[in-house]
């Protein structure tokens, strides 16, 4: 297995839509174990293939204490969503930023494992809004798409004024986590 390098906010690559997995193979597969390391190692816990310049619809997710209950969403597509839920994101992509975001608070959705099968999942709660942040990544669009563009144009000059900072003096600022980086 291998770590992957993590594209980070502004990238324009992380706008790219992301294209079906035609066939699920040996290289998915490993894809698969790659994102699954990158994501514990980061410590995230959902990462879409977006988010490491792949660009095929596959996402991995564990919402779990032990670190031990992973999902593989190949092709995901969302059947059917219910409710509303407000949840103070993060994300990988976007280091240090916490915003409340708007969700459905339970969707069922249907993909494809790492094996190839047909999967259907009812989920809700936080495994519900990880699913739909990294959904959302395969269609080329962030968490901070949700806020309103005076929070997004301070952010983004915030995001670049930090990267300009951090390749001139490489202090790197401590990183404050106050929710789940998805």
């Amino acid at each position: 297995m291998a770590r992957l390098p993590i594209l980070e906010y502004p990238d324009p690559r992380l706008r790219i839509r992301a294209e079906p997995v035609t066939e699920v193979d040996d290289g998915i597969r490993q894809l698969v174990a790659d994102m699954l390391e990158t994501m514990y190692e980061a410590p995230g816990i959902g990462l879409a293939a977006t988010q490491v310049n792949v660009h095929k619809r596959l996402l991995v997710v564990d919402v779990s204490e032990e670190r031990k209950e992973p999902h593989c969403l190949i092709n995901p597509e969302i059947l059917s969503a219910e409710g509303q839920i407000s949840f103070e994101e993060g994300c990988l992509s976007v280091p240090g930023v916490f915003e409340s975001v708007e969700r459905a608070e339970r969707v069922t959705v249907r993909a494809l494992n790492e094996h190839g099968e047909p999967i259907e999942l009812d989920v809700e709660g936080l495994l519900a809004i990880c699913i739909q942040h990294e959904m959302d990544h395969l269609e080329g669009k962030l968490f901070v798409d949700y806020l309103s563009a005076l929070k997004r144009d301070r952010l983004k000059k915030k995001v670049v004024k930090k990267s300009k900072r951090a390749t001139t003096d490489n202090d790197a600022e401590p990183a404050r986590i106050s929710a789940p980086l998805i």
